[in-house]
């Protein structure tokens, strides 16, 4: 494995959690109150205030996000391989520990008692039980690691995805995502917007206009901190490909996104992963590297990781 194939490889799980842990110094405040609580831009942990809401964290601590990514990076590394099963009994065992942060369609689905036997089954139950209305971003937020499989990178976004989400706009945010990370880590190359658009219309025709938009428009065309549609699935993805399309560095991108409020933290791990994807590990500055609280345990997760992948 190349140097440049670790950096990138590295780049991808540091930039996710570090987006998690930084967004979630603006997570549900809108751009207004991004602006009182930081007038000059939040731009480092030591920042993030001490609300009711943050302080359940340390600073530079991730969130469920970069959580439930860790669910998947220990399912390889223990199995050697990707099994879907093993991965749900994974956040199985990380919900049964009352985590922080956990969305509401993720939670619903991992209280039913026989997930881990039939957790695709479940999923659809509870998609079903929201009248096939819900699309959050609980799968997209995670599914950067599956970029980083050496094949059937789509096949196993999806079924990841169906863990937890089974609307078809979260398959396809977690192909379209994943397919990118593996394209930039294994092919150095930004996959263009039509080629996006193709592998969206598999899944479904709603997912082009946000693939167009984070191509087209502003940041703000988005309106991340709209409180009725934070937390959509197709948001998040178009949030993180803007950084990626418009941005011409990690910080750039990711300070961008953080800054635009809403979801953050889940749209900063999505951005984060994409920008750790593309620009690598030695190009994350080091200040988001250093105050990571358990930048520790990422990095021997990401070495064994790699030790499994490239075997």
């Amino acid at each position: 494995m190349s140097n440049l194939l670790k950096d990138k490889f590295k780049g991808t799980l540091f930039g996710q959690a570090i987006g998690d842990a930084l967004g979630l110094g603006t997570e549900f405040m809108t751009k207004a109150e991004v602006k009182r609580y930081y007038p000059d831009g939040l731009a480092d942990y030591s920042q993030i205030v001490q609300d009711c809401h943050r302080a359940r964290w340390r600073k530079g601590d991730w969130t469920d996000d970069t959580d439930m990514t860790m669910c998947i990076v220990q399912a390889i590394i223990d199995d050697r391989e990707l099994r879907p099963l093993s991965v749900a009994r994974n956040f199985k065992q990380w919900f049964r520990h009352v985590p922080m942060g956990i969305g509401r369609h993720t939670c619903n689905a991992l209280s039913i008692g026989d997930y881990t036997e039939k957790p695709e089954m479940v999923a659809e139950k509870v998609w079903e039980m929201s009248g096939k209305r819900s699309a959050a971003n609980g799968g997209v937020m995670r599914t950067s690691v599956i970029g980083l499989l050496g094949e059937n990178v789509e096949k196993y976004a999806a079924e990841i995805c169906r863990l937890t989400h089974a609307d078809p706009r979260c398959v396809g945010s977690c192909a379209i995502v994943s397919l990118m990370v593996h394209s930039l880590v294994y092919k150095d190359e930004i996959l263009p917007i039509e080629t996006l658009v193709k592998i969206g219309n598999r899944y479904d025709k709603r997912i082009e206009p946000y693939l167009r938009m984070s191509w087209e428009n502003s940041l703000d065309a988005l309106v991340l901190d709209d409180e009725s549609t934070m937390g959509y699935t197709l948001k998040t993805m178009s949030a993180g490909l803007w950084s990626l399309y418009h941005c011409s560095s990690f910080e750039d991108g990711l300070l961008a996104v953080a800054n635009a409020g809403g979801d953050a933290d889940t749209n900063g791990a999505v951005a984060g992963s994409l920008l750790g994807a593309r620009f690598g590990y030695e190009n994350i500055p080091e200040r988001f590297i250093k105050g990571l609280a358990r930048g520790n345990v990422l990095e021997e997760k990401a070495e064994s990781l790699l030790s499994v992948l490239r075997n």
